[in-house]
């Protein structure tokens, strides 16, 4: 956990000298409530914290995160899972992919031939401040990471087939829904992308390309925007992650919140219930053992014991329906069942909350990281905002059935259970909802009315 150097480090974090606590200790008593510092907040954010952006690239990337014509079937956007409306993300505990019909929570599985065959394994995360210097990997995995493994600056499930010249992890990341049969490319036979990445995931990337540079509008963009693009066949599909990821950092970073006005010296932006959740945030509840740093995360994996349900994003060769989290990406049996720590800023735009957004609300997420085998336990499907889907009805919520996998899942869990009352969870609540931007919602540049393709938009 990255933290400012303390002054008094000869003292213990409750204030007390080394001895007064081992006299403690030795004589049985209570050991000390570890108290808040307020040396223990990250420092304040500026725009210098995050990558740079060209707006001529932003402008292209905004048409082409809401346009259906980097999909498979051109019958979902990016911007359909990681809606303005939704905070950058879709209001669904899983998402409904290529197939679907809506937005939001009131997206449907679709109709006929052309309904989803199987949900989105994991919760569409919000995209806010993924800009910043300190994001290295994405996905609830991390696998799409910045590398020197492969040689092309990324360590991603297309290995040494990733084109070169993406300018940093956002590009990387935004290639992968393109390529993923149930996100955006469709299944094989319906379409050439899908065709394409079933041969091999890089397959399907320069079909996509040919789409948009055939589109006169977005060739004269990019020609203007990128120095290396002089004519519309020069336009491969680095450039399109490239503006795409440009979009993502302008539009997306956000740092204008109450607690950011509070890290910034003033000491009258938090409201007496924010306070008392910040300084319980960081002290007594221990969230901030993991939730650290200017971005709330510490960038790691952890095992939180959220409640199991739907396909699971599975291992190659492993036919149960869960999800093993990072194992998956490192192939190291002590990372199972851990998922990346979210970034907690705007988080409350975002819900559902967790990798596979379990829980409908905050105060129902920090009940389950202050203890996660009873919130398990007290866990039922009716919290789970999954969009009716006949079909998968009976698999849902399988998974539950398996005692063995669920001891695994409840043997892995990191979090020692931590009693808060009722009225300091509340107080944490109000804490989290002072980290929603005071502009979160007013974004510069917007959801375009339209795009090149002619396509609807969502």
């Amino acid at each position: 956990m990255r933290r400012r150097s303390r002054k008094h480090r000869h003292h213990c974090k409750s204030g007390q000298h080394p001895l007064h606590l081992a006299l403690v200790l030795l004589l049985g008593l209570a050991p000390p409530v570890f108290a808040f510092e307020r040396d223990s907040l990250p420092p304040p954010l500026t725009p210098e914290d995050f990558l740079p952006a060209d707006p001529a690239k932003a402008a292209i990337g905004r048409l082409l995160f809401y346009d259906k014509i980097l999909s498979g079937n051109q019958n979902i956007s990016c911007g359909t899972c990681h809606h303005h409306d939704f905070g950058s993300a879709d209001g669904l505990s899983l998402g409904i992919g290529e197939g679907g019909v809506g937005v939001g929570p009131e997206r449907t599985a679709g109709e006929g031939a052309a309904r989803i065959r199987k949900r989105v394994p994991r919760n569409a995360p919000g995209l806010w401040n993924l800009g910043h210097r300190s994001v290295t990997a994405l996905f609830h995995d991390g696998r799409v990471s910045v590398s020197d493994l492969y040689g092309n600056g990324f360590n991603t499930p297309a290995e040494e087939w990733l084109p070169q010249g993406l300018d940093n992890v956002l590009a990387a990341q935004a290639l992968f829904p393109l390529a993923a049969q149930f996100e955006m490319a469709g299944n094989p036979g319906e379409n050439e992308v899908a065709g394409a990445v079933h041969d091999r995931i890089d397959k399907g990337w320069p079909i996509i390309a040919r789409r948009v540079r055939a589109i006169p509008e977005y060739a004269e963009m990019f020609i203007a925007a990128f120095d290396d693009v002089t004519r519309a066949e020069d336009i491969t599909i680095v450039h399109i992650a490239n503006a795409i990821a440009a979009f993502e950092i302008t539009e997306f970073t956000n740092f204008d919140s109450p607690f950011d006005a509070y890290l910034a010296g003033d000491e009258t932006a938090l409201d007496p219930a924010q306070k008392r959740g910040m300084e319980l945030f960081y002290g007594k509840a221990g969230c901030s053992s993991c939730h650290s740093g200017p971005l709330l995360t510490d960038h790691g994996f952890h095992a939180v014991g959220l409640p199991a349900f739907g396909p699971g994003r599975t291992r190659a060769h492993d036919p149960m329906p869960r999800d093993v989290g990072r194992m998956a990406e490192s192939d190291r049996l002590e990372d199972a069942y851990r998922f990346r720590t979210p970034a907690l800023r705007n988080v409350g735009l975002t819900a559902p909350y967790g990798h596979n957004g379990a829980w409908p609300g905050l105060r129902e997420m920090v009940v389950q990281m202050l203890d996660p085998q009873a919130a398990r336990a007290a866990w039922s499907p009716e919290k789970a905002r999954l969009p009716e889907a006949p079909l998968l009805a009976a698999t849902d919520f399988v998974i539950l059935q398996d005692r063995r996998e669920m001891a695994r899942q409840e043997a892995a869990i990191e979090l020692a259970p931590k009693r808060l009352t009722d009225a300091e969870i509340d107080d944490i609540v109000a804490f989290l909802h002072a980290l929603t931007g005071r502009t979160a919602k007013a974004r510069p540049l917007g959801r375009p009315e339209r795009v090149p393709s002619g396509l609807p938009v969502d």
